[in-house]
């Protein structure tokens, strides 16, 4: 077979379709052009960066994005599989060492012999060759004009934000304690806890400090990323039903606290610790003031600041299908947060089945429809099919799947979708599609 795929981004989604096209027999020219240029959000030369947070949610089957990580290890996820590899504690969450994760995908890349890792900016794609753009929701705005003249329509965005990292080191322990909601599994996170006193004086300065700007006209910010900073302007209490959520935390032999601050660790080496669901687009400056009046965290040292940033997107179900292959020209696919999904586990879902159905489209077979009992089935339906005209980008959630055709308890629906669902995974392993 002499026919070659083109990846445009080597990111989560791109590096996953790379995996699978390659498993099969197929060269693959995997573009990534961070060694050259790098977005805002970018840090390492490393392929596979998480950016944002280390964490790819829930590992639990009952959790939509658990389950469709169990489907993804079921099919061999070249992705998850490392993610279990250089798993951190966290918990019930699967949460990486981002560095190491990092590091072993490029290894993974650059080793391989039918995938040519080229470090290069790729401004326009070409139409007469077998694509997938997984070029990720900061694509460069040359590469994104020809995706807008290629698709005919306006692509869509909103603002993502990304949470600062602190030094271990820098964390007094004496104030701080190790523990895990409701003692759930291993103590696995740091808490910061505070009194109603202290989250008074700490909100007021939250609440009117200085934000970096913004150059975009519209600030369209996406829900699941909220900065903390306007969580907290949407009312007192919205933190503390939040991030800041002290049920279940508090200290062995004390009284709850009024408010918690939860850091998780980031490394294997337990040097690092990012702060849970504080994403934030404040000043550098006021971010240190702000973080070093939590209890604890007095002489924090921040090794990355947070910041906000664009995530561009293009409108799904006006442009592609549920095999994530353009309407406009069947060579062409798009995967990964640019063609609609959210989420970390969501793109390595999509290059998945990008991956899959272009190995399938050079081999002269026909494209394979996963079944939408699957998370991703689901997923892949909800963004073909969603209204047009109000398309955002979603999580994997039970709310997409199909309901159950026979009558049940309501609190066994999660582990009847889990079995159906994987009942179903196993089904197309063993029919011998998939191959």
């Amino acid at each position: 077979m002499n026919q070659e795929v083109n990846i445009i981004g080597a990111g989560l989604a791109g590096c996953e379709a790379a995996y699978q096209l390659a498993k099969r027999g197929i060269k693959v020219n995997l573009y990534e052009m961070k060694k050259i240029t790098k977005t805002d959000a970018q840090s390492s030369d490393f392929l596979a960066e998480l950016v944002c947070s280390n964490s790819l949610r829930s590992n639990d089957v009952l959790n939509a994005a658990g389950l469709m990580k169990e489907e993804l290890r079921k099919l061999d996820s070249l992705l998850i599989k490392a993610a279990d590899k250089f798993k951190v504690p966290a918990g019930s969450a699967l949460a990486v060492d981002r560095e190491l994760f990092s590091q072993y995908i490029t290894k993974m890349m650059e080793e391989n012999p039918l995938i040519n890792a080229i470090h290069n900016e790729v401004t326009k794609i070409d139409q007469s060759a077998y694509t997938i753009v997984a070029s990720g929701p900061l694509t460069s705005d040359t590469l994104m004009d020809d995706i807008k003249k290629f698709l005919g329509n306006d692509t869509l965005y909103f603002f993502d934000a990304i949470a600062p990292i602190i030094e271990f080191d820098s964390i007094d322990m004496s104030k701080a304690y190790f523990k895990s909601r409701y003692d759930k599994g291993t103590p696995d996170y740091i808490n910061c806890p505070m009194t109603k006193e202290e989250y008074d004086l700490w909100y007021h300065e939250v609440i009117n400090a200085k934000l970096a700007k913004i150059k975009d006209f519209e600030f369209k910010v996406f829900e699941g990323c909220m900065p903390f900073e306007e969580m907290a302007r949407r009312g007192y209490q919205t933190l503390l039903y939040g991030p800041m959520k002290p049920v279940g935390l508090e200290k062995d032999g004390e009284k709850r606290p009024y408010a918690v601050v939860q850091l998780r660790q980031d490394n294997l080496r337990k040097s690092l610790y990012n702060i849970v669901g504080f994403q934030t687009h404040l000043t550098f400056s006021e971010q240190k003031r702000i973080i070093r009046m939590i209890p604890g965290l007095e002489n924090a040292h921040i090794i990355r600041y947070g910041i906000m940033h664009r995530n561009s997107f293009i409108n799904a179900p006006k442009s592609i299908n549920q095999f994530y292959q353009t309407k406009k020209n069947p060579k062409i696919f798009f995967a990964g947060q640019l063609s609609g999904v959210e989420g970390y586990v969501e793109s390595i879902g999509s290059g998945l089945v990008a991956g899959i159905n272009m190995s399938r489209l050079v081999r002269k077979l026909d494209l394979f429809e996963f079944s939408t009992y699957t998370a991703l089935g689901s997923q892949s339906y909800y963004i073909a099919s969603a209204s047009e005209d109000y398309f955002q980008p979603m999580n994997t959630n039970f709310g997409i799947f199909p309901g159950l055709e026979y009558k049940h308890k309501k609190k066994e629906r999660k582990t009847l979708y889990a079995k159906r669902s994987l009942e179903a995974i196993d089904q197309m392993i063993g029919s011998g599609v998939l191959d």
